[in-house]
């Protein structure tokens, strides 16, 4: 079977993409800093591409007169690419931390990471609560018995 010449198109386009776009894109160098910590850049990556063409039917006479018919073909592709870096990978001793750039797109990641100081100051706030009941009911006790507060 013999290549369409939309083949030659579409394989040209993935060909020149593939070249722009590879792992490194993605994940990039790492970069070493004096306190020993590695930092990578990480992006997002979209790419399209669209092929499309057409064959239009030609009559034409041969050397011998017989009638011919081709079909030539015309055709184009295009595409692009967007590379947006959205984040940096920091690995150190202290452990590995990632860094977004966008915040307001992990808004559930920043809730997480809250949520313990949230659950230490509702304990906080239950613990006090419950000591001021404690010594309002004692001092309720001392006011029941008759006794006086005054020094």
């Amino acid at each position: 079977m013999s290549d369409h010449p939309i083949q030659g198109l579409m394989k040209t386009a993935m060909e020149n993409l593939k070249e722009m776009v590879d792992v490194n894109t993605i994940v990039g160098d790492p970069v070493e800093t004096p306190d020993g910590s590695v930092i990578m850049p990480v992006s997002k990556v979209g790419f399209g591409f669209a092929a499309g063409g057409s064959e239009f039917i030609v009559e034409t006479r041969g050397s011998h007169g017989e009638r011919e018919e081709k079909h030539p073909f015309g055709g184009g592709s295009g595409g692009g690419v967007s590379i947006t870096p959205i984040a940096f990978l920091i690995v150190s001793t202290q452990g590995v931390k990632m860094v977004h750039l966008d915040q307001s797109t992990h808004l559930y990641e920043k809730l997480l990471d809250l949520a313990p100081q949230v659950v230490d100051k509702i304990q906080q706030l239950l613990q006090q609560n419950q000591k001021n009941g404690q010594q309002a009911s004692s001092q309720q006790k001392f006011k029941q018995s008759g006794e006086s507060l005054d020094f």
